[in-house]
């Protein structure tokens, strides 16, 4: 066993799993024959222990990289899994299922699982890309992001979990009217908040007994709009990364990005301009906020210092199979993942199909160490870094 950061990298085209030692990168574990589902990514639970979905053999699995045995649990969940989330507690858990190889929603399969047990339930609701969320405050609630219609739909999740076999329909127990465009999905358990990312804005939500009561939108404070958001354990805040510009996606080089982030308690949002191209997924370290971006003439690592409101920039070694001129960003090219962990200096980048893992020390800003694994990383794999007590668990959906 390890005191020191650990690592999780997973190539899910390959199927394999790797756990490596911060900073000099040996592998402590690993799991073959495992796809993890991309798109519902890693959660983290207390104790430094971790959740995420194989999306073939249909498990959700919780893994203990610090423990000796990496895993500890095994669940089998309805897939392709969309999106992960848990309640505060970090025991009742949400697994909803979206388009995986499909061009249109079919599956309507929600399972809800009780970790301490195991015991699960699988019902349908309604076939989409659901996000969802988990309250806690004693009889947990679970909150799907339904899109066209747009609603957040309110279940009791002992009713979710009682229900008999055969996958029966369920219908939420209340509403609350949403965009259509719903896409992002955060909860601050310390505030009894959950929120949903919309074009017009963060949509915000109190739990008030078996129900949501809306507050105020929060607006994106410019021409653009996030497509990912997350709750910051380090202080009560949310971040998200702002696209703008053509929507196009040919046009993928000239999109506009900018980092958001709006302090809760102060009610107020600052944005800082990333530059041009595709950034996605941010990471979360101990002073630094960490995202990529991938452009045609040039990919960068930013460690954005909120404190100090600065941007230190670090160019990245360009991906053999990246995203070109005239292509789109999604589709059969190479991308990256970023992992950092709020209680660790630490901040790692996958260069994807070159099996390479670029570690930063955010105190310098330069790079540590360069590791070459033996599986390619095809599409940037997903990454987490974690320590045992980073408090990253606050964060309670998947990432």
């Amino acid at each position: 066993m390890t005191a020191g950061p650990l690592l999780l990298v997973s190539d899910h085209m390959e199927g394999c799993l790797h756990v490596l030692t911060v900073p000099d990168g040996s592998e402590t574990a690993r799991l073959t024959g495992r796809h993890l589902s991309e798109h519902a990514g890693f959660l983290a639970l207390h104790g430094g222990r971790v959740a995420c979905v194989d999306d073939r053999r249909g498990e959700l699995l919780v893994l203990d990289p610090f423990g000796p045995e990496l895993v500890e649990k095994s669940v089998p969940v309805a897939v392709p899994a969309e999106h992960l989330a848990v309640d505060p507690s970090g025991r009742w858990a949400a697994v909803t299922t979206g388009l995986g190889r499909n061009s249109e929603p079919w599956s309507d399969l929600l399972t809800v699982v009780d970790l301490a047990t195991g015991d699960a339930a699988r019902v349908r609701t309604r076939a989409g890309e659901p996000g969802v969320t988990v309250l806690g405050d004693g009889d947990p609630l679970l909150v799907l992001r339904h899109r066209e219609p747009g609603a957040l739909a309110v279940h009791r999740f002992a009713d979710l979990l009682a229900a008999p076999p055969g996958c029966p329909a369920v219908s939420a127990h209340t509403h609350l009217a949403l965009p259509d465009d719903g896409h992002g999905d955060a909860q601050d358990p310390d505030g009894g908040l959950v929120f949903a990312a919309t074009g017009e804005g963060v949509h915000r939500a109190r739990r008030k007994g078996d129900a949501l009561v809306a507050e105020p939108v929060i607006g994106w404070g410019a021409p653009a709009r996030g497509w990912y958001l997350r709750l910051d354990p380090r202080r009560p805040a949310l971040w998200s990364t702002l696209r703008g510009g053509p929507a196009d996606p040919l046009r993928w080089p000239e999109w506009t990005n900018q980092a958001w982030h709006h302090d809760l308690d102060a009610d107020r949002t600052t944005l800082t301009d990333l530059g041009p191209g595709l950034v996605f997924r941010l990471a979360l370290a101990e002073n630094h906020t960490a995202f990529t971006r991938i452009h045609p003439d040039g990919d960068e690592l930013i460690l954005l210092d909120t404190e100090a409101g600065t941007a230190h920039r670090a160019p990245l070694p360009a991906m053999r199979g990246a995203p070109r001129r005239g292509g789109t960003p999604w589709e059969g090219v190479q991308r990256r993942a970023v992992a950092a962990s709020p209680g660790a200096d630490w901040v790692a980048v996958t260069r994807g199909g070159h099996g390479q893992v670029h570690l930063f020390d955010t105190r310098t800003g330069s790079e540590a160490a360069r590791w070459q694994l033996d599986t390619p990383l095809h599409h940037g794999g997903h990454a987490m870094l974690r320590t045992r007590t980073d408090r990253a668990e606050a964060d309670t959906v998947g990432r």
